[in-house]
């Protein structure tokens, strides 16, 4: 798989700090999982800059789990001075916000407003056909 280019649609919720991706690269066992990158989106004159901010998810299509990642690549970046405390509370909050109102499930209770995973604009915008077709 290194290597190999691809082309990847991916699909950012701005008001949420989320970049929701399905990688072709994604093969057997996670063919079809969703990466999810934790974002700050700067607003340039030039348009969106997307800064990745270290926390990520997997996640298969059944939405029946999830895995958490790089949670030590945010503890690095905010040690090494890449991060302030302040823009690590955001990720925190962002990464807790996420998980409450698209992964949580109904037996452990609601926190806030739930969503469907993925959230349906992005559904469909994906139903359509690429632009490189």
């Amino acid at each position: 798989m290194a290597g190999r280019p691809t082309v990847d649609r991916s699909y950012l919720l701005l008001d949420e700090g989320v970049q929701l991706t399905k990688p072709a690269v994604f093969e057997g066992a996670i063919e079809g999982w969703w990466y999810v990158d934790l974002v700050e989106i700067e607003h340039t004159d030039a348009g969106l800059v997307v800064h990745d901010v270290y926390v990520d998810f997997l996640i298969p299509p059944a939405v029946d789990r999830y895995q958490l990642l790089d949670l030590d690549e945010l503890a690095d970046a905010v040690r090494d001075g890449q991060l302030t405390p302040a823009q690590c509370a955001t990720v925190l909050d962002n990464t807790q916000q996420f998980i409450n109102r698209y992964l949580r499930r109904a037996e452990e209770g609601p926190i806030g407003p739930q969503y469907e995973f993925p959230p349906a604009g992005v559904t469909t915008l994906e139903s359509l056909p690429s632009f490189l077709d």
